[in-house]
């Protein structure tokens, strides 16, 4: 396991950058394996791998928009730049994935012999190899930097790890046979794997861009927090989260004596916005204060749950 230093030290930025030195390289190992064998499969494998170029230099644009600070057009900042990211590739991977299957298919029925195998083999493996240490240390970084664009990047950089692996087994099986076919069998295959993937990444972007509610455990823990303060005569409701890139936010009413001054008010709303953001980092508190008697008219009239 790394430390937390390195991992710190890892930023989103200087990772994409890595993750596009490793694309170019990668697509070169990978191409070079197509060539000498003529495998459908490890074209399957090369056109992937152009996506993940195309796909970390789209990151790492969105990533610096994302650290624009706020600026009076984007009073809330540009955090939600990384799900464009994420979305787009997801788009891209749906897209070769449907490459992949359409230049399969006409293999399937016309197989044709491999030639020099084990070169091929080789260089797929040492490209998977660099995907696969490079996908490690991303999705350390990302936990800590809480960053979406530089998941999308890691999980499509296992993909690729686990589509090179679909191929490998695909053509030693085909080897150890002498069936031909089982060389486009192994890309589709591929391409189903990173069709789902594709999916789920325009899924995870489509819910951020919707103000998507925090995770479940970051929930418990403001709830938690909240639940310290309300033996003081206080107690919360309407409590809304969301998240937004590498923020999140958490809007609530807090409801208090009425005979209590502005001052003793403010100074408890404090304690609570500190509270919060030492047990969440990265939490924007927005607490209205409330007497205890007075119900505020939103949309919904009941008080709301913590989601």
């Amino acid at each position: 396991m790394m430390s937390y230093l390195p991992v710190r030290f890892l930023t989103p930025k200087r990772l994409l950058w890595a993750s596009i030195g490793v694309a170019i390289t990668t697509i070169t190992l990978k191409t070079l394996a197509w060539y000498v064998t003529d495998s459908v499969g490890l074209l399957s494998d090369a056109m992937e791998s152009f996506v993940n170029l195309a796909s970390a230099i789209f990151a790492l644009m969105m990533v610096t928009i994302a650290q624009r600070p706020a600026d009076s057009d984007h009073p809330y900042g540009h955090h939600k730049a990384e799900y464009f990211s994420s979305g787009f590739e997801g788009i891209l991977i749906v897209g070769v994935a449907i490459g992949i299957i359409w230049a399969a298919a006409s293999r399937l029925f016309n197989p044709q012999p491999l030639q020099q195998l084990g070169w091929g083999l080789a260089l797929s493996v040492l490209s998977s190899a660099l995907n696969g240490v490079l996908a490690w240390v991303m999705f350390s970084s990302a936990k800590v930097h809480r960053s979406i664009a530089l998941e999308a990047d890691a999980r499509h950089l296992m993909t690729d790890v686990w589509t090179s692996a679909g191929v490998v087994a695909g053509l030693v099986a085909m080897a150890l046979t002498g069936w031909l076919w089982l060389d486009a069998v192994a890309a589709i295959g591929v391409a189903l794997n990173i069709l789902w993937e594709g999916g789920h990444l325009m899924w995870r972007s489509s819910q951020g861009l919707m103000d998507e509610a925090i995770e479940p455990a970051v929930r418990t823990q403001i709830q938690q927090t909240l639940a310290s303060f309300e033996l003081e005569s206080i107690r919360f409701d309407h409590v809304i989260t969301r998240q937004s890139g590498q923020r999140r936010f958490v809007d609530l009413h807090m409801h208090m004596p009425s005979h209590w001054t502005l001052g003793q008010a403010a100074a408890v709303r404090s304690r609570v916005e500190q509270a919060l953001m030492s047990a969440v980092p990265g939490l924007r508190a927005t607490i209205q204060i409330l007497p205890s008697d007075v119900e505020a008219h939103l949309d919904d009239p009941t008080n709301l749950p913590l989601r």
